[in-house]
C-alpha cells in the first residue's frame, strides 16, 4: 500500500494551508479525500495546497483533486495548487486539464 500525509499547515478562518506528500493511487485515494475534504469548512474562502512533496499521482489522485476543485467553486472558494516546475506532478495536472480549474503556482 502506497503510502501519502495530508498536513494543515495553516488553518485561519479565511484560508487553510495544506501540503499533500507521498504517493496518491487508488490503494489510498478514499483516505486522503477524506483528510482534504474535512480540513475545509464552509466558511473558509481560499485554499492552497502544497504539491511539492507528492512522488506520484495517479487518475484517483486526479479525481480528488476534480472533486475539491468542483466542490470549492460551489462555495465560491478560491484554490490554488502549489507545484514544482517542470514536475511530473505539474505536467500531470496540466494534461489533464486540471489547471484550467484553479490557479497553478510554482
Amino acid at each position: 500500500m502506497t503510502t501519502a500525509h495530508v498536513e494543515i499547515r495553516d488553518h485561519a478562518a479565511e484560508r487553510v494551508d495544506l501540503a499533500i506528500s507521498g504517493e496518491i493511487d487508488l490503494s489510498n485515494s478514499a483516505v486522503v479525500r477524506d483528510r482534504l475534504f474535512a480540513s475545509i469548512s464552509n466558511r473558509v474562502t481560499a485554499v492552497r495546497i502544497d504539491l511539492s512533496g507528492l512522488d506520484y499521482i495517479d487518475s484517483a489522485g486526479l479525481r480528488i483533486l476534480f472533486a475539491l476543485a468542483d466542490r470549492l467553486r460551489l462555495l465560491q472558494t478560491s484554490c490554488e495548487l502549489m507545484v514544482p516546475p517542470g514536475s511530473p506532478t505539474q505536467k500531470v495536472i496540466q494534461l489533464s486539464g486540471l489547471d484550467t480549474l484553479v490557479t497553478l503556482t510554482t
